[in-house]
């Protein structure tokens, strides 16, 4: 139970003033963990780190992943027990903007982490997440599987198509896990599926797009209304992070030392168009304009992603609905709207209730 995996533990998070990070600090601070941040500043204006007040959750570190000494004077500090590196450059259409740096922040600012480990003689869990955009994608209704080829059409999903081969390198040169007793490294991937929530301010994001579109008097307009997603709720990924990182951490856990898919259940993978509808109806106000341009750089059209290793060997699988993902997602930005005081207690509202449900399903990582 995470109760008993997490309370008193020295976590290691990096990207915790991102969208996801915010969350899973949220969390680790109501299972009791201690827990160190590693990030750049919030990235967008607001951020869900400044409106939960999530600073106040954590150890908090502004540092660039890229910066291999102040990377290790961080790690040395925090001896930590769990690692979960998050950090990154989320996005596809900035990728196209900024190709080199995006490769430089999610390639070789995972190699750093990964030599950081090294350099300190950290001896713990690691969890290292990248994307469900990391297979090499055919344009076909056949969901991915953690064997299928990976690769990448944008920077993006080639960056970290390739963080997950210098993962795989690192665990079969240093971190191997048939030597967990001498290095103390248990290391693995996770893949998650596109994830909404309240509290992401993006740029380039749908359910953020959505939002700020709601403030004017026009339909939104909406890229690719077509393409097919995995959504899923930002709390289901992040108990599969934290569900993954207690089976590696458990007697024999070195066998965990995979990549791993998270997302939704089959039935719930939707196209674009269907969550602009399904979020757009939560505020009243249906209806979006197709403002797809045949110039506009590359996006995957079609993309499912099969979660059964996670279900069958890890014991995870999603609690929340599509229709309920997107009426959580949706009450969240109502009550910040309302009231921007309301973040923090919005998110742990979501939080108790992601645990009851998941209580009710007798799911580990219920507490």
């Amino acid at each position: 139970m995470f109760a008993e995996v997490y309370r008193g533990k020295r976590v290691f998070v990096t990207g915790h003033t991102g969208f996801k990070g915010s969350w899973l600090g949220l969390w680790l601070e109501q299972l009791g963990a201690q827990v160190h941040g590693y990030s750049l500043a919030p990235p967008t204006t607001p951020s869900l780190f400044d409106q939960a007040g999530v600073a106040s959750a954590l150890n908090h570190t502004i540092g660039d992943v890229r910066d291999g000494a102040a990377l290790r004077e961080a790690l040395r500090a925090a001896d930590p027990q769990f690692i979960f590196h998050l950090a990154a450059q989320p996005l596809v259409i900035d990728s196209y903007a900024d190709p080199a740096g995006t490769f430089a922040t999610n390639v070789t600012g995972s190699i750093e982490l990964m030599e950081a480990i090294r350099a300190c003689g950290t001896r713990a869990v690691v969890v290292m997440v990248t994307t469900d955009k990391v297979y090499l994608n055919r344009e076909w209704e056949h969901a991915y599987r953690e064997d299928d080829p990976l690769g990448g059409h944008d920077p993006y999903s080639a960056s970290k198509a390739a963080m997950e081969v210098a993962v795989a390198s690192w665990r079969d040169s240093f971190f191997t896990p048939a030597k967990v007793a001498e290095h103390g490294v248990r290391i693995a991937t996770a893949r998650a599926g596109n994830v909404i929530g309240g509290g992401d301010w993006s740029a380039n994001r749908l359910v953020p797009d959505l939002v700020r579109a709601l403030a004017g008097n026009g339909p939104p307009s909406l890229r690719n209304p077509g393409s097919l997603r995995p959504w899923q709720h930002v709390l289901e990924p992040l108990a599969g992070y934290l569900w993954l990182g207690a089976r590696l951490a458990a007697a024999g856990g070195e066998r965990f030392a995979q990549g791993w898919n998270f997302g939704p259940a089959p039935t719930d993978v939707r196209c674009v168009g269907d969550l602009a509808d399904e979020l757009l109806g939560q505020f009243g106000r249906p209806g979006w304009t197709d403002a797809t341009r045949a110039d506009a750089p590359h996006e995957a059209g079609l993309l499912r992603l099969a979660i059964d290793k996670a279900v069958g060997q890890l014991g995870w699988q999603p609690v929340w609905s599509f229709a309920e993902t997107v009426a959580r997602t949706a009450g969240w930005y109502r009550a910040v709207s309302d009231d921007p005081a309301a973040a923090r207690a919005a998110c742990l509202a979501d939080l108790d209730h992601y645990c009851a449900q998941a209580a009710a399903l007798r799911l580990p990582f219920a507490a």
